[in-house]
C-alpha cells in the first residue's frame, strides 16, 4: 500500500471513529472476519468456486449427496475445529467488554466470535458445534457424532494439510462404504445445526438479530459482502432508521452506497485500530 493510500485509510478510520464514539456498535460479520484464521471466504480473492453447493433439499433427498456432505464435512471440521480467533475477532470481543459493542450478527458458523471471548453472539446461519435430528429434534454436540462416525467408519483418516471450504467441508476423494451417522435416540436422520442453501434463517433468529439493531445505535458490516438476503436486510433496517453505517470488507457490498464511510481492507487491521481509537 502506498503512503498516499495508508493515509487516506488512516484519516478515514480517524473519521469514523469520531462518527462512532460514545454509541451502541452492533456488528455485523460475514466469512471475511474469518480468513487470517485459516477459512476461506466464500467470495474474493483466494475463494474457493462452489459450483454445487449443498441444498437442503439435495440433503433430504439423495443419500448419496448425503453420504458425501457427511464425508467431506467430517474431514474438513476437524481442520475446521483447530481456527484459532484472529485480532479482529479479539478486538471485537474486547470493544464489548469495555461497553462500545452491544453485540455480534454473525453469518459464520465457525463460533470464533465466542472463542474469542464475545459474550452476545447471534448466529443467523447456525453453529457447526451442534447436529440435530430432523425426526425427534434431539441436540448432540458435534464431537460426539465425530466419535460416533469414527466408530462406525474406522477407515476413515484425516489428511494433514485440508484445503477447507468457509463451512469447514471438503471434497472427498471417495465415499465408498461410508456409514452415515444416525440419532442414537431415536435413528432418525441427522443435520448440523446450519443454514443450508434453500433454507429459511429461522425467524426467531432473526428476531434476536433485530433486536439486537434496535438497542444499538451504530452498525459496522465486517468481511461480508452482503450477498446473503438476511444480511442486506438488516443493513436496510439500520438505513432506515438513520443510524451510521461503517463497512469494512477487501471487496465492494451491496450496500455501499448506503454508508456513511467504507474501508476496504482486512478486519484484522481496521477493528484493533479502530478498538484503539474508540
Amino acid at each position: 500500500m502506498s503512503a498516499s493510500n495508508t493515509a487516506e485509510s488512516s484519516a478515514t478510520l480517524g473519521r469514523v471513529a469520531d462518527l462512532l464514539r460514545g454509541r451502541r456498535i452492533a456488528f455485523l460479520t460475514g466469512a471475511g472476519i474469518s480468513t487470517d484464521s485459516g477459512i476461506p471466504a466464500y467470495r474474493g480473492e483466494g475463494a474457493r468456486t462452489r459450483s454445487d453447493p449443498m441444498t437442503i433439499q439435495t440433503y433430504l433427498g439423495d443419500e448419496a449427496a448425503r453420504r458425501r456432505y457427511w464425508v467431506g464435512g467430517h474431514l474438513g471440521w476437524r481442520a475446521f475445529a483447530q481456527a484459532a480467533p484472529n485480532p479482529g475477532h479479539l478486538a471485537v470481543a474486547a470493544m464489548e467488554t469495555a461497553g462500545t459493542v452491544s453485540g455480534v450478527i454473525t453469518q459464520n458458523v465457525d463460533g470464533l466470535h465466542l472463542r474469542a471471548g464475545s459474550s452476545h453472539v447471534i448466529e443467523v446461519h447456525g453453529t457447526m458445534r451442534r447436529v440435530l435430528c430432523l425426526h425427534c429434534g434431539q441436540v448432540f454436540d458435534r464431537r460426539d457424532i465425530a466419535v460416533q462416525i469414527e466408530e462406525l467408519n474406522p477407515w476413515i483418516t484425516v489428511p494433514e494439510n485440508v484445503a477447507l471450504a468457509p463451512d469447514g467441508d471438503v471434497l472427498p476423494e471417495s465415499t465408498d462404504g461410508f456409514v452415515i451417522p444416525a440419532c442414537t435416540v431415536c435413528g432418525g436422520m441427522l443435520k448440523p445445526d446450519v443454514v443450508f442453501f434453500g433454507e429459511y434463517v429461522p425467524q426467531d433468529r432473526f428476531r434476536a438479530a433485530e433486536s439486537l439493531l434496535r438497542s444499538s445505535t451504530a452498525l459496522i458490516v465486517a468481511g461480508s459482502s452482503l450477498v446473503v438476503n438476511s444480511g442486506v436486510r438488516l443493513v436496510d433496517r439500520a438505513r432506515r432508521r438513520g443510524i451510521p453505517l461503517i463497512i469494512v470488507n477487501r471487496e465492494p457490498t451491496r450496500a455501499d452506497a448506503w454508508a456513511d464511510a467504507t474501508l476496504a481492507a482486512g478486519t484484522s487491521d481496521v477493528l484493533p485500530a479502530l478498538q484503539e481509537l474508540l
